[in-house]
């Protein structure tokens, strides 16, 4: 698959590799890694969110960010480094860049229920007194995520010739991230900087992003030959990208890549636009350092070894969310 040919990404079925067809499954994860290879994304049908249950948690983040600022503001607790509860607006800004983002968003994190003793590292989650409906619809959102993020890692692990089971355990309880989203909508376009954009071209931090279809266009990926193309997550379906954590584990073979959500025409900007990515991270004391199948002459070592708990608190420094 040669993605400069390509202005779509590839649509896979995710029955293929669990339903226990072992032609299928083999093929399924040749074509993911195929994908990863080259775009970076893939389009997934028959996961395990249901459209019923997307349609609720949007219906409820959209009641959230309809508050009053006043009300919002309740919920955003400096001290935790926007990893839990409300961010405000232009509080998050792409690695390189000082012009903050066009979005306001919500952290919903990981819910340790047993004595994992990882409890300790994560801060509580928030929810809003006004809203108790999005604390159930969340977390039944981020479980079904979570577990079509699990199975999403096995095809990738037989991808890299690892036993399949490669990485649940160091996904289990892992630092992952419900991010609901607004892109607030821009009643006066000339009242905002002008190099400010809803979100500006970034690779994501984790192992891998499970995005349900956003209320609206605009999310682009950059081809490998320079060219930006527009990506839209069916209703039925989730996008599936590479993270950085992934890309730095196998030494680029998979590669993160970038993308942007670009501001929509001057006339449309009083529109707003919601989205809902996941961001499957592992247990902060997993080594990120390169896979030894992935380094080799031809692709030596790229990067210095370290845990997904320290790059994770450098990147959040570079993006503005941690001082």
């Amino acid at each position: 698959m040669d993605d400069m040919l390509h202005d779509q990404i590839p649509s896979l079925d995710l029955a293929d590799f669990t339903g226990g067809n072992a032609e299928k499954k083999k093929k399924f994860v040749e074509d993911l890694g195929g994908a990863y290879n080259t775009i970076g994304f893939v389009a997934i049908r028959n996961h395990f969110l249901k459209d019923e249950l997307s349609r609720k948690l949007y219906d409820t983040i959209k009641t959230f960010f309809g508050m009053p600022e006043e009300v919002k503001k309740k919920y955003e607790i400096a001290a935790l480094a926007g990893q839990r509860g409300y961010i405000g607006k232009g509080k998050e800004h792409a690695k390189g860049r000082n012009t903050g983002d066009l979005k306001e968003f919500y952290h919903v994190g990981q819910q340790v229920e047993d004595n994992d003793p990882i409890k300790a590292e994560y801060p509580d989650n928030i929810w809003p007194n006004e809203l108790p409906a999005l604390r159930e619809v969340s977390l039944d959102v981020y479980k079904q995520l979570e577990k079509t993020g699990i199975e999403m890692l096995r095809a990738i692990a037989l991808y890299l010739k690892l036993p399949e089971n490669y990485f649940d355990a160091k996904v289990r309880h892992g630092n992952s991230i419900l991010r609901p989203i607004h892109y607030y909508p821009i009643e006066n376009p000339d009242s905002v900087p002008a190099d400010a954009v809803r979100a500006a071209e970034h690779g994501d931090i984790n192992l891998i992003t499970l995005l349900m279809g956003a209320s609206a266009d605009g999310l682009q990926v950059l081809r490998r030959d320079g060219k930006w193309i527009p990506i839209t997550a069916l209703p039925d379906q989730l996008v599936v990208n590479v993270g950085d954590m992934l890309e730095r584990l196998t030494n680029k073979k998979l590669k993160s890549t970038i993308h942007r959500v670009v501001n929509p025409p001057r006339h449309l900007m009083n529109l707003p636009r919601y989205s809902i990515p996941f961001f499957m991270h592992p247990r902060s004391e997993m080594s990120l350092a390169a896979l030894p199948g992935c380094v080799d002459p031809g692709h030596p070592k790229l990067w210095d070894d370290i845990t997904a708990g320290d790059f994770l608190n450098q990147r959040l420094k570079e993006i503005g969310l941690k001082k």
